[in-house]
């Protein structure tokens, strides 16, 4: 942001998590903003998800590539319209390399620059061929929770559009502490991989009103990238 007393800078979060502020410009969060408008619409759009204990997600979701539900993937919006998912972009996908790149340095490597072998020797370990985009009006939450129904361990990149949000970022054992609360701003990327890969994680807070003016979105969109090594789309 312009302006900035003291500039944000590429944050290590925890080992295998990465905060890299201001990554996506203005240009660049207004055509992934256009793009999302469109994935919310009808067929398998944009829709409430409710849990299997009967109670609803305050953040609406919308997927490319399978669809998620708790807690599991399938070919079609099977607690939606039961229509089929819309595919996953190329560009996309892309883009989710390009974010590993930024946050690590090289899509083989961890937050701290060391090689990780076994996804180097894996290629396919970055074929990002899901995404979840959530929706948070200004009394949207998401409790703490960890991205296990993948069977991929490559990482997970989340992408933010829209209002800041405090992101809680938690530890592998435990929904509790230890966990740091974070400020995500419009545009900036979070990447956890490694041994951070299935921490706890939630959205305890949205800030309405801290949009960037000239993106005319009024709350907050999350787009969530994953590879999903599930060799094969389930049904």
């Amino acid at each position: 942001m312009d302006g900035e007393l003291f500039p944000r800078e590429r944050t290590e979060i925890a080992p295998g998590a990465v905060h890299v502020p201001d990554w996506l410009g203005p240009g660049r969060q207004r055509e992934l903003l256009d793009a999302c408008r469109d994935w919310a619409r009808p067929p398998a759009g944009l829709r409430t998800v409710r849990t299997p204990g009967g109670g609803t997600m305050t953040a609406r979701q919308v997927c490319l590539g399978l669809h998620w539900y708790p807690y599991g993937y399938a070919r079609t919006a099977v607690d939606g319209d039961g229509a089929p998912v819309k595919p996953m972009p190329d560009w996309l996908a892309e883009l989710g390399r390009e974010a590993v790149v930024a946050a690590y340095g090289h899509p083989g490597a961890d937050a701290g620059g060391h090689l990780d072998t076994d996804l180097a020797a894996d290629p396919a370990a970055y074929a990002y061929d899901i995404a979840l985009i959530n929706f948070y009006d200004g009394d949207s939450r998401m409790g703490m929770h960890r991205d296990a129904e993948e069977k991929s361990g490559a990482p997970v990149v989340s992408l933010s559009l829209g209002d800041t949000c405090v992101f809680r970022f938690g530890n592998t054992a435990s929904r509790g502490r230890p966990y740091q609360d974070v400020r995500l701003r419009s545009g900036d990327l979070f990447v956890f991989g490694g041994p951070a890969r299935l921490a706890y994680h939630g959205v305890p807070k949205v800030l309405p009103g801290t949009a960037p003016p000239g993106l005319g979105l009024t709350g907050r969109l999350n787009v969530t990238l994953r590879v999903g090594g599930l060799g094969g789309a389930p049904d």
